[in-house]
């Protein structure tokens, strides 16, 4: 789904291949961003199945701006993501933890 060396994922939005990524400004920008809390209780929401809509997004978002997207959430309301919001849920999770992957584990696969 992505260069685990870069911590990409990849996502299709409207007929085109995004190659996303959490680079830390994309980090800072979505920790701002937050209604509520920081990014180790949105790591341990997405780990307790308690994330929303909005922490998807969210990520989505940041991962389209660390991939080089200059575009904002509003931009993707009416936007087609092949296969759905599960992938996009799908893609945000392995973002969250791509992000704080060590680069032996990208090696292992872990």
């Amino acid at each position: 789904m992505g260069n685990p060396w870069r911590g990409e994922v990849a996502l299709t939005i409207d007929g085109e291949r995004h190659n996303m990524r959490l680079t830390l400004g994309a980090l800072a920008e979505l920790e701002a961003g937050l209604d509520s809390g920081s990014l180790v209780e949105l790591v341990q929401r997405f780990e307790q199945g308690g994330f929303s809509t909005r922490d998807v997004l969210a990520l989505i978002v940041a991962g389209l701006r660390g991939g080089g997207w200059q575009g904002q959430a509003k931009d993707l309301l009416n936007a087609e993501i092949a296969g759905g919001p599960m992938a996009a849920t799908r893609a945000a999770a392995e973002l969250l933890a791509r992000a704080f992957m060590l680069p032996e584990q990208a090696d292992e696969g872990v």
